[in-house]
């Protein structure tokens, strides 16, 4: 049998999904008229009538008012429906499950933070799926509602096993068929991605990143990682561990650390040296007692605590040597700093940029991160938005049957 001439190039349906396409996407820029829509797309009136006309029936269009302070009879205004789906953006980390759900416009109609005292994969994937529909919940929406998911974690996805390499901080989660186990515990389109770089895109789609080409996004909290953009693009390298500089030879003195064994460890030295758990051991060794965390004694150094403020200048002291190191390799505009550890700028800032001045002549700018917390989940959002227009697109107008 052969190809249906309608949908050959140049065919009708083909065609009227081409059209329809480019008015969704003008669209999506701003209301406009019929007049304004055939004016910059080149299309003839009463084409751009039809597929409006089609688009409204698919739910993906609606009327949004007239034109007002214009002579004669006003314009009815179309834009793009922003509530034709749904996307969920997830933030899996040690310690929390942050949650949004964004319409089509990426506008977050809830939010969601939950405490993840898991302690396996499994657990983990039924707390994620639990809050996942709590927050939908929330929003008044049935789940179905939701088109695409993108999940943020640490680690690199192995597409031979499904499972993550370099998260030791998640017990369990570099078991395989992790993202078929998300898949059917959420929705079957789903994308797992690392976390460092989800704050990437959230930073260059809403923060520091906006209008910059190339900068680093390093986060420092339970583990140690980087998202790197490079002309506008998220970087990932030729295995998917662009960014991984937990593993740079960094040990607790700020200098080259040997490896046991000759072997990579499952915690890479930076990582070690400058996480969560390194702050603390550095505290100790600085004198401070009692029952210590990475936030207590960012908080007593914050107070005034002498050992704690040495505690973290030896901190921002080991990242000012990932920062010289990549200010050498990717020469970046921006290193953005974020995280648990990384949001304390106001104390990190200073030594950190005195000792980068020591180590090298390449010194990019460092700065806070301008979304603090909810980096990853607007990073998942900003990626989700674009699968999504995608699918609600092919499934409601895209073979043309909305207008049949």
């Amino acid at each position: 049998m052969g190809a249906n001439p309608a949908l050959r190039p140049g065919g009708p349906r083909l065609l009227r999904a081409i059209n329809e396409r480019a008015l969704l996407e003008r669209l999506r820029d701003g209301a406009a008229s019929r007049a304004e829509l055939a004016r910059v797309t080149g299309l003839s009136k009463p084409t751009v009538s039809q597929a409006l006309t089609n688009l409204a029936r698919a739910g993906l269009v609606r009327e949004t008012g007239r034109r007002t302070g214009e002579r004669g009879r006003s314009a009815v205004l179309y834009e793009a429906d922003p509530t034709a789906g749904y996307v969920a953006g997830i933030d899996v980390g040690r310690s929390w499950i942050r949650l949004a759900i964004a319409d089509l416009a990426g506008t977050v109609v809830a939010r969601r933070d939950a405490r993840n005292p898991a302690r396996s994969a499994g657990a983990v994937v039924r707390l994620v799926a639990e809050q996942a529909h709590a927050t939908v919940a929330d929003a008044g929406l049935a789940w179905d509602a939701v088109v695409h998911a993108v999940v943020g974690s640490p680690g690199v996805l192995d597409p031979a096993t499904g499972g993550l390499r370099y998260a030791p901080n998640l017990p369990g989660w570099s078991r395989p068929h992790l993202v078929d186990l998300l898949r059917e515990a959420l929705t079957p389109s789903l994308e797992l991605d690392n976390d460092a770089n989800l704050a990437a895109l959230g930073e260059a789609a809403f923060g520091r990143g906006v209008g910059v080409g190339t900068f680093a996004y390093l986060t420092i909290g339970t583990g140690v990682g980087m998202g790197v953009v490079v002309d506008g693009a998220l970087y990932r390298g030729a295995h998917g561990a662009a960014g991984e500089v937990g593993f740079l030879p960094l040990a607790a003195d700020g200098l080259g650390a040997a490896v046991a064994g000759g072997r990579a460890k499952r915690r890479g030295p930076a990582e070690e040296a400058a996480a969560a758990g390194g702050v603390v051991r550095t505290a100790r060794e600085m004198g401070m007692t009692g029952r210590l965390t990475a936030e207590r004694i960012f908080a007593a150094a914050h107070a005034g605590d002498a050992l704690a403020i040495a505690t973290v200048e030896r901190e921002a002291e080991r990242l000012a040597v990932v920062v010289a190191a990549v200010g050498a390799i990717l020469d970046p505009e921006l290193v953005v700093l974020g995280g648990g550890v990384g949001g304390n700028a106001d104390l990190l800032l200073p030594p950190l940029e005195r000792r980068v001045a020591e180590l090298t002549p390449l010194r990019p700018a460092v700065v806070e991160s301008a979304l603090g917390q909810d980096g990853v989940v607007l990073g998942a959002i900003a990626t989700a938005l674009g699968t999504a227009r995608d699918l609600v697109f092919a499934q409601r107008a895209g073979d043309g049957h909305a207008a049949a």
